[in-house]
């Protein structure tokens, strides 16, 4: 899937959550608001309507009194009136009653009512002669009619209740659904950008780790490669890598093939001059005798390039012979010192030795960590001016051996020291060399499963690190 799909895709599963959740909010909220409105619509009004027809009960209970004892038409018109108006209420209350005991009890009220109304009116119709002192049957219908009000009002009170409980839980689930549909939203809108942030910078990382190993000069096995931009880039990467390992490859083959296939006629070269110059096949003239140490140096610089070259493919092939055996480093670098003395002396140069600790034995090569430190202190002696300082400082580091040259010469330019250990790279092309020596020097030390560091200051000298584990 490519990675514009599966971002689109994420991106639509957040806003498809975000749009559930707000669906479930907004029908929660509309049976809310449902309930509520049957409250402020229904149920409120009919108590109030039913309470306000037990009160019109009462004052049509007190006219009929009033015009039975008076005899006043005027109470008797009032009465008609107060029936009307009971009349309309029953009726709007018919619309407002929703249960089917609400309606049975309103139709109690409406036929009691009913009664009442037609006792009423004929006994307003009796001549006084016709009326009897007992209590009127109008006060025991009107009384009827006040009870079913009174048991409505109860059932409609009680739907009053219920309906108010029910909005309550309504809105406790709605906010627990809400919250928790609100809650799940985020977590799945948190994991799956997530998810992709991680497959993204997962494979980013991979390449940025995998580029800096190229840039180092170490061709790792390729990278995983996805269905996505990102898997063409990886493709192309491991595409890349594959075609500078194998341009590196003939690059060392040439090397390793050119180097081997030089050191036996330069041998024979140098054995030549060497014969020449001792006179073996008869003696020379002194113009003879210069141009033969002329071949002969020439020959022996040509013949220790070839054997750096040599050295540097096995160290990059990993099939450098090493002889592992105890070796004190202390006589190591002293031999070292020793042999570069001359050298130091002949440049005006001050080369001191410097010891911190008693412990220096490592296992490893004497030979080859004899050339590690020969190689350091020759660079140092050659690129330190008269009259300056070259020191060689041991130090007892606990699990590791720590060598240090330290020296007061030209110093290393800042554009040059990260890559001054790499093969045929030298700070100051003017002062001569391969540009192999630091390469040899931290294969060998990477040999032993040791490190090699560099620090210098321009103008002012530079000091090389070499740090060696007792046991490799």
């Amino acid at each position: 899937m490519r990675l514009a799909s599966k971002i689109f895709l994420t991106s639509s599963l957040v806003i498809l959550v975000l749009a559930g959740v707000g669906a479930l909010s907004l029908g929660a909220v509309g049976r809310l608001v449902s309930v509520n409105r049957e409250i402020t619509t229904q149920t409120v009004p009919a108590l109030r309507v039913t309470g306000g027809l037990r009160d019109q009960m009462m004052s049509l209970a007190r006219l009929d009194a009033r015009y039975t004892v008076l005899r006043d038409a005027r109470y008797a018109a009032a009465w008609n009136e107060g029936a009307v108006r009971v009349q309309a209420d029953f009726a709007r209350l018919r619309t407002l009653v929703r249960t089917s005991r609400e309606r049975t009890l309103l139709g109690e009220a409406v036929a009691a009512f009913e009664a009442y109304h037609a006792e009423v009116v004929a006994d307003h119709d009796r001549t006084p002669r016709g009326r009897t002192l007992a209590e009127p049957r109008s006060r025991v219908l009107g009384e009827r009619v006040e009870e079913a009000l009174e048991r409505l009002w109860e059932a409609t009170y009680a739907r009053v209740v219920g309906a108010q409980a029910e909005a309550a839980r309504l809105e406790a689930r709605t906010w627990t659904g809400v919250l928790l549909a609100l809650g799940a939203a985020v977590v799945l809108a948190l994991v799956g950008t997530a998810v992709l942030a991680h497959r993204i910078t997962r494979s980013l990382r991979r390449l940025s780790a995998a580029t800096t190993a190229v840039a180092a000069g170490s061709y790792r096995e390729p990278i995983p490669e996805a269905r996505d931009e990102l898997g063409a880039l990886a493709r192309s990467f491991n595409a890349m890598a594959a075609q500078l390992r194998r341009i590196d490859e003939t690059k060392e083959e040439f090397y390793a093939t050119l180097s081997h296939e030089l050191r036996s006629p330069l041998t024979s070269v140098r054995e030549a001059a060497h014969l020449l110059r001792d006179g073996v096949p008869g003696s020379l003239n002194a113009k003879q005798a210069r141009l033969v140490t002329v071949i002969g140096n020439s020959t022996d610089r040509l013949l220790r390039l070839v054997n750096q070259m040599l050295e540097l493919s096995r160290l990059r092939a990993g099939v450098l012979p090493l002889a592992r055996e105890r070796v004190d480093v202390a006589r190591v670098v002293g031999r070292a010192v020793e042999e570069l003395r001359p050298q130091a002396e002949e440049g005006g140069v001050a080369l001191t030795r410097e010891r911190v600790g008693d412990q220096f034995e490592v296992r490893g090569d004497e030979d080859r960590l004899a050339q590690v430190v020969v190689n350091l202190v020759a660079n140092a002696v050659r690129f330190t001016p008269r009259g300056g300082r070259v020191t060689v400082r041991l130090i007892d580091a606990g699990p590791e051996i720590e060598i240090q040259v330290e020296d007061t010469g030209v110093g290393i330019p800042a554009a040059a020291l990260p890559r001054i250990f790499d093969s045929w790279r030298q700070a100051h092309i003017d002062r001569g060399g391969t540009g192999l020596g630091l390469a040899v020097v931290r294969g060998v030390v990477l040999a032993h499963g040791g490190r090699v560091t560099a620090e210098s200051q321009e103008g002012k000298g530079s000091r090389f690190t070499v740090l060696l584990p007792r046991e490799p």
